[in-house]
């Protein structure tokens, strides 16, 4: 897949707690992970669990199990390093990645980051956001709308290393040629809307498309870091 990414640390954050795991191999990695916990804490979470999965999956065949596996042992390191050090304590990251096969493409999920697939001109959420407002949303108590001015819509459910175990979302999806893919923290998806998204991943080229994504975020304000990774399934 051709593969473009950005990552900013937005217009008021002292730091940026988001990380990529981009990790080109015979079955390549890409994702977007989302840090909490401090300054300092944040950036470990989401680094740690981007490396620690570079490094588990390397060279390895997509399975669900293989992937089930790195993902709970990564969230054991974190849960255990934020356990150890009282400077990283209450630390955790939202994970949300592909592993790319021949022919399909094992997704892994935690948390409210997001992957939209674009395939033959619609768009549509293939993730769901492990947040409290999500939840309410899919419990038909609050509208989209209502939950994009929620004010707990950024309480996460789940998310890599705040508990010793964890359930993750683990989904595979068939490639297509023409394909894209786009995965990205909150601090995209709190102020683009989908429709802002589709259009220009539709009528824009990647580079052209990313930018574009990172500016609006950043136009609208920027209260969070942005990081947003864009995937195309080449002939």
């Amino acid at each position: 897949m051709k593969v473009v990414s950005r990552t900013d640390i937005g217009r008021v954050r002292a730091s940026n707690q988001d990380a990529l795991l981009l990790h080109r191999d015979r079955f390549s990695l890409y994702g977007v992970a989302d840090g909490m916990g401090g300054h300092k804490a944040g950036d470990v979470a989401s680094r740690m669990t981007v490396d620690m999965l570079a490094q588990l999956l390397s060279d390895k065949k997509p399975t669900e199990h293989a992937l089930r596996s790195a993902v709970e042992e990564v969230n054991k390191a974190v849960y255990a390093a934020q356990l150890e050090d009282p400077d990283l304590k209450g630390m955790g990251t939202t994970l949300t990645m592909l592993w790319e096969d021949e022919d399909s493409l094992l997704i892994a999920h935690v948390g409210d980051s997001r992957a939209y697939l674009l395939r033959r001109g619609e768009m549509r959420q293939v993730t769901q956001d492990h947040s409290l407002v999500g939840e309410m949303v899919r419990d038909g108590i609050i509208t989209p709308e209502e939950a994009a001015r929620h004010p707990y819509r950024n309480v996460i459910t789940r998310a890599i290393g705040t508990a010793e175990d964890i359930e993750c979302d683990i989904i595979r999806v068939d490639k297509m040629t023409g394909d894209k893919w786009l995965l990205c923290s909150d601090g995209l998806s709190e102020y683009v809307t989908d429709g802002e998204m589709a259009q220009r991943l539709e009528n824009m080229n990647m580079e052209e498309a990313a930018n574009a994504l990172l500016l609006r975020a950043l136009s609208l304000g920027g209260r969070d870091n942005v990081t947003l990774l864009l995937a195309e399934v080449a002939p």
